[in-house]
């Protein structure tokens, strides 16, 4: 759909300011969207005509008294807004695979529908399963410098044997250097293999290049498999992550790694709801978890109050906001994925200025979460050493007889509490509240 001919006449719009949206009536305001917002998202790389922004990319982009006037003073929201007034329907929506060879998707795809109609795979594991072979496709692009992965193994392909395997082992040589876990490699390389026999069974392959590759590498389980082996980054290293972010989202996701030592996964699926502020007890606030990796569980929530506070406030008066603290960037809603957690980590490492390598890995978001821990670990040796001297006067054997014997859980959680904070503050160095 092109832009309607209706535009503004004898308006000076140039940018989210020139328009007093609240001023406008419904029809002015299609004339400002086609004359301020619509080029903003084309020079976004996005189509105007076929792709609804989404709250968090018209607040980002100062069009938040866009939203306001919608729903304030014509009573819609911006999706009725988007579909009822400018007339706009949205693109068909399709996985966007690192390949725009036809056949390549066709035959990814086939793969996929096997997996879940005739093995009755969850969708959750289907988009597990997509993301793996997109890791090895986009490798295998960059590597060989082509996109179409099937005309060299089909069967009556004229590339000899060993160059599409020399081709395979190439892409699986770059993901070896660039991802950190053993685990990860080998998952990829499991869905990569079926992919290519699930070709060869149909009859679309003559071989199986990704056959028996995973007796050339070393993916055994001690290579990055555990949070225990992952190295740590130190308050220098979290510092500058901090000083380089430049937003709350930014800053968020620092803190949520490395100030409450979460997972990834959590991380990308953090939900208002999870969040206690204001406890009856008057304890410290917290994250709960219904669900966790060793079961149900709450995480205290010791530092960066305040830029929660600030990012909630941020994205909460958006008309379709779900909750999640960080919202897809797709019209569709829903949260990021751990995927793009790892990604926005690696851009912040990036900018921050990370060493290449630490302790003999690439910077990873787990890293974060081993600096929590190693904090919090470090905290209980400072209590312990601060109750020497009440030991001695005590005539105990140690410090841990009185921390046991003569110390509250509640007095001892917080003497760990406040060490804990101080070490968050004297990592991030900004001016976020400690409670």
């Amino acid at each position: 759909m092109s832009e309607p001919a209706h535009s503004s006449q004898n308006r000076d719009w140039n940018d989210a300011d020139d328009v007093s949206w609240t001023l406008l009536d419904r029809e002015e305001l299609v004339d400002a969207y086609w004359e301020v917002v619509a080029p903003a998202l084309e020079a976004d790389g996005l189509d105007s005509t076929r792709e609804k922004p989404t709250h968090n990319w018209l607040r980002k982009h100062d069009f938040r008294p866009l939203l306001y006037a919608l729903r304030a003073y014509h009573d819609t929201t911006f999706g009725d807004f988007w579909s009822e007034d400018l007339g706009l329907e949205p693109a068909e929506t399709g996985y966007d695979w690192a390949t725009e060879h036809e056949r390549t998707i066709e035959a990814l795809e086939s793969f996929l529908m096997s997996r879940r109609e005739r093995k009755g795979l969850a969708k959750s594991s289907i988009e597990t399963l997509r993301y793996r072979l997109n890791r090895y496709v986009s490798a295998y692009r960059d590597e060989n410098e082509t996109d179409d992965l099937v005309t060299p193994i089909g069967r009556e392909s004229d590339v000899p044997a060993y160059k599409a395997v020399d081709g395979c082992w190439a892409a699986f040589d770059r993901l070896h250097d660039e991802l950190d876990g053993g685990q990860t490699k080998r998952r990829i390389h499991l869905a990569v293999s079926n992919w290519y026999a699930h070709l060869v069974r149909r009859k679309w392959a003559a071989i199986n290049p990704a056959d028996g590759l995973d007796d050339e590498f070393d993916w055994s389980n001690g290579s990055g498999g555990s949070d225990a082996d992952t190295p740590c980054l130190d308050a220098a290293h979290v510092r500058a992550l901090y000083t380089v972010a430049v937003d709350d989202e930014e800053r968020l996701l620092v803190l949520a790694l490395c100030a409450w030592g979460l997972r990834p996964g959590e991380v990308a699926r953090l939900h208002t709801h999870q969040f206690v502020l204001d406890p009856d007890d008057g304890d410290v606030p917290v994250i709960a978890f219904e669900e966790r990796k060793n079961g149900p569980g709450e995480v205290s929530l010791l530092y960066g109050r305040d830029v929660l506070a600030d990012c909630l406030a941020a994205i909460a008066d958006g008309d379709e906001w779900d909750g999640y603290l960080f919202p897809s960037p797709h019209a569709s809603g829903g949260h990021i994925s751990r995927w793009t957690v790892w990604n926005r980590f690696k851009q912040l490492a990036d900018r921050a200025g990370l060493p290449d390598t630490i302790g003999g890995e690439s910077p990873s978001p787990k890293m974060g979460r081993r600096f929590w821990y190693d904090a919090y670990s470090s905290s209980l040796d400072v209590v312990l050493g601060s109750l020497d001297e009440i030991a001695a006067e005590q005539g105990s054997a140690s410090a841990d007889v009185v921390l046991q014997n003569y110390l509250s859980d509640a007095r001892a959680r917080k003497l760990r509490r406040e060490y804990m904070r101080e070490q968050l503050a004297a990592a991030f160095e900004r001016g976020t509240s400690q409670e």
